[in-house]
């Protein structure tokens, strides 16, 4: 008793180490070697879980349902500490054998581990996916300050190595600073841009039903393939996260970010990823109390489908 005590201390929603027999799973990224920044993001996962404690004892009031004993917890996957190359090639079998089992939100780490994942995901079902991208910054650069690749890269070479399709990239909230070509490549390439002013004075469902026709429309003319979801904090405006490594004014609502969750959860989602929380930077919790409330949403959604 004591050391399941201890164990549920430990796992999102306090729900014990994953099974086989369980479809969803979460499992941490403890990584942030890329960061450009504010460092942090590898004590993310830990903050995530935390506080997500207080969402154990109830249904998702949209939803009408809660996820535990549905969701186990893999924990945090073993990595390397100061290698990119040293993590991505680590992580992907790790990966891309949960992904064979189970529905995964990861929990970052910065954003350099998604494009190992959406490797994972390109090699386990053959076919490019769609992303929703919500984030400050565009990152399709082509280089991280000098070198090949880093959390600002992803999102360029992603596309670059066929692991996206390029009409169904999707993106919110975007807002930093940047040259043309990095920060509009994603529409030139075909795909979708929210801006963070774009979205300004729209929150709830009523208001944001044009944006979410637009995506279901986009999806639905490219034959509805998997999508894959990348949740970075900062798409949120530092009063809501200022636990994050790189911040940027002027960003999305926590209730703008929620309600797009909550209204897309009928998308053909394989997976997400919530990443570039920052503990040290935080303050009373704010950024990853959102962030656990956006990982419990999304896996709400996903529940919900199954019914």
């Amino acid at each position: 008793m004591h050391e399941f005590a201890f164990l549920s201390e430990q796992t999102f929603l306090r729900g014990g180490p994953v099974t086989p027999a369980q479809r969803f799973a979460v499992a941490g990224i403890a990584w942030d070697g890329s960061t450009t920044n504010r460092p942090g993001a590898r004590f993310g996962p830990r903050a995530i879980r935390q506080a997500s404690h207080m969402l154990c004892d109830g249904g998702h009031p949209v939803f009408g349902l809660s996820p535990l004993g549905a969701v186990g917890d893999v924990g945090d996957l073993s990595l390397p500490n100061t290698s990119l190359q040293g993590m991505r090639e680590a992580l992907m079998p790790q990966a891309e054998r949960l992904i064979r089992s189970h529905h995964m939100a990861w929990l970052g780490g910065d954003h350099s581990i998604t494009l190992p994942l959406l490797r994972a995901y390109r090699a386990w079902l053959g076919r490019p996916l769609a992303v929703i991208h919500f984030d400050a910054h565009c990152d399709t650069w082509t280089d991280h300050m000098g070198e090949p690749s880093g959390h600002g890269t992803w999102v360029y070479e992603a596309l670059q190595e066929g692991l996206l399709i390029p009409a169904c990239t999707i993106q919110f909230g975007i807002r930093s600073a940047g040259e043309r070509e990095a920060r509009d490549y994603v529409r030139d390439q075909g795909g979708m841009i929210f801006t963070a002013r774009d979205l300004r004075g729209l929150e709830g469902p009523s208001q944001l039903r044009d944006t979410v026709l637009a995506v279901k429309a986009r999806l639905a003319e490219h034959g509805q393939p998997p999508v894959y979801l990348s949740l970075d904090i900062d798409c949120l405006d530092p009063a809501f996260a200022p636990g994050t490594g790189t911040p940027e004014p002027g960003g999305m609502s926590t209730n703008q970010v929620l309600t797009l969750l909550e209204e897309m959860a009928s998308f053909p989602f394989v997976g997400m990823d919530c990443v570039e929380v920052s503990p040290p930077f935080d303050h009373a919790e704010l950024t990853s109390q959102a962030a656990a409330h956006f990982v419990w949403t999304y896996l709400c959604g996903q529940l919900a489908q199954t019914r």
